[in-house]
């Protein structure tokens, strides 16, 4: 079984729709059964629940974020997967000065399948409207779906 990681800073918006959205893509493909998918912030609160906005957002795409608790990112999840997907140039940063053995694991969500591409981060829509929120859901969704291709290869 395979282990994916999504890290961004509190898990309660960027990550943790990444998880659920990677989730249900993966579920269509019929690989849930061989993928671990999970997710953390680098500088997360144990037990917070997704921002109300990420879990209304991802109820109009059909994605239940309800049960979502926010993790800590730990050494040993980063240890653990087989692929950690950040969602900004300094979260991939954090986690290689954590452990940098896992140089070869560790990617910006858009840069794991555009390594051309500078543009690599995902905005954080914390504390903002319900369209940013939803931007930045659809940003990820298209990153995921063409992270899909790559993933299986690992």
């Amino acid at each position: 079984m395979k282990t994916i990681l999504f890290v961004c800073t509190g898990n309660t918006c960027r990550s943790s729709m990444a998880e659920a959205i990677f989730r249900k893509l993966i579920k269509e493909i019929g690989e849930d059964g061989n993928t671990k998918i999970l997710s953390a912030g680098t500088w997360a609160v144990v037990g917070q629940k997704a921002s109300k906005n990420a879990i209304e957002v991802l109820k109009e795409m059909k994605i239940d974020l309800d049960n979502h608790i926010s993790r800590p990112l730990t050494k040993e999840m980063v240890e653990e997967a087989d692929l950690v997907l950040t969602m900004t140039r300094n979260h991939k940063e954090q986690i290689l000065q954590l452990l940098p053995s896992a140089k070869e694991k560790v990617y910006t969500l858009k840069e794991f399948y555009n390594e051309d591409n500078n543009d690599w981060d995902i905005c954080d829509p914390y504390g903002q409207d319900m369209e940013v929120y939803k931007k930045c859901a659809y940003e990820i969704e298209e990153a995921l779906k063409r992270v899909i291709n790559k993933y299986h290869k690992i």
